[in-house]
């Protein structure tokens, strides 16, 4: 079976050596190791030393050569607008006080559906509504950035994780 045993971010990675392509859901993007087909029918075995978050664009580099490409998958999402930038920025600021997934584009915000979360922004003079589209979230401070490859730490940092 062939294996991917390498993340490569997207725009670092070959395009003309593309194999195949992947797309999964948000939920599915966080992965160590796991059988997988691609979209073009390639059977292939994501095999990685730790868990990684996989964004759109990224390239799954195969041993014997070439890349599956990563695709976010459509998801039933709420997009969220301001009726200015102010207010486009009290909406976030609200959305990142509850720690919420949340994937921040220049105009809009996108989140999953949760009423409750959805009546509160109303209330606050959001404009809302649902949506189905890719979802690629902000990684966060205590979140994806802990786990992304491009991500490195001084000795100290190594030294408190131990």
């Amino acid at each position: 079976m062939k294996r991917a045993t390498d993340v490569i971010r997207a725009g670092r990675w070959p395009a003309a050596e593309k194999t195949d392509s992947v797309t999964l859901l948000f939920d599915d993007r966080y992965r160590r190791r796991l059988r997988m087909l691609g979209d073009n029918g390639l059977d292939f075995l994501l095999d990685l030393v730790e868990p990684v978050v996989l964004h759109s664009g990224d390239g799954l580099k195969l041993e014997e050569g070439g890349f599956v490409e990563v695709k976010a998958a459509d998801e039933d999402l709420v997009e969220i607008r301001g009726r200015d930038a102010a207010a486009f920025a009290r909406l976030a600021w609200h959305l990142g006080n509850r720690h919420l997934p949340a994937q921040i584009d220049a105009d809009r915000i996108l989140i999953r559906d949760d009423h409750v979360i959805i009546d509160m922004l109303k209330g606050l003079g959001a404009e809302v509504k649902k949506v189905r589209v890719p979802f690629d979230p902000e990684g966060g401070a205590y979140g994806q950035h802990n786990h992304d490859p491009d991500h490195r730490h001084g000795a100290l940092h190594a030294e408190r994780h131990a």
